[in-house]
């Protein structure tokens, strides 16, 4: 595969078998030549489950101390007497019928947390082979299925990220932005990892992490030590 020259570059200040000190991986990131934009930190680690056993399954939650660094839109179903309610707490934008069907007919999805009501999951449960899979399906286990919308919503604009294993036993997902300083993207990763630690199913023997990396959105994976 043909790399770009900014890609090269940063190729050349990786250390191939070397297991990098988080610090050492994000102060190395930051050296690296920019793609021209805020890039996202990227954290991806090869977890030791079986991921054909249903008991084995790794998802969670986890609200990142110093934020995603975006802006999350979120959309919440509740009943009419709870719309007041998420409008003041900053919901983006209130589902009911219409919006199922907006997703189901136009692919509208435009929003980075869904959060529901356990009376309108009859409803909700309609997209899950288009929410599901995009780690967007409200969920008891992730507190996006709840009474409490105002709470879910605040805790979704801190910087609440879901994660959820996928089919290889992997976990990825963004942690920060480039730009945030070497002591904001530590606290987030050592936050997620130790969310991801507390996600470990009981039946799982060995090593759990076994194998971490980190990169921006253009970069080389660098592997971390954990």
């Amino acid at each position: 595969m043909k790399r770009s020259k900014r890609y090269s570059q940063a190729l050349e200040l990786k250390e191939t078998q070397k297991a990098y000190e988080l610090n050492e991986a994000i102060e190395l990131l930051k050296k690296m030549p920019s793609a021209g934009f805020d890039e996202t930190i990227e954290f991806c680690c090869q977890l030791g489950v079986n991921p054909r056993q249903s008991d084995q399954m790794v998802r969670g939650s986890v609200v990142l101390p110093e934020g995603t660094g975006k802006e999350i839109r979120v959309l919440v179903f509740c009943e009419p007497e709870k719309e007041e309610a998420a409008k003041k707490a900053g919901a983006d934008y209130l589902g009911s019928q219409e919006v199922v069907e907006k997703i189901q007919k136009e692919n509208w999805l435009e929003f980075d947390q869904c959060i529901s009501t356990p009376g309108m999951m009859k409803l909700v449960g309609r997209l899950g082979k288009l929410l599901g899979p995009r780690g967007l399906m409200p969920s008891p286990k992730t507190g996006t299925v709840t009474e409490n919308i105002e709470h879910a919503i605040s805790q979704a604009k801190r910087g609440k990220i879901d994660f959820r294993m996928d089919k290889m036993g992997c976990v990825h997902t963004g942690l920060g932005k480039l730009s945030f300083s070497e002591e904001a993207l530590m606290k987030n990763v050592a936050a997620f990892v130790n969310a991801l630690r507390g996600a470990r199913p009981s039946s799982v023997k060995g090593e759990f992490l076994k194998s971490c990396y980190l990169c921006t959105t253009m970069s080389p994976s660098l592997k971390i030590q954990v």
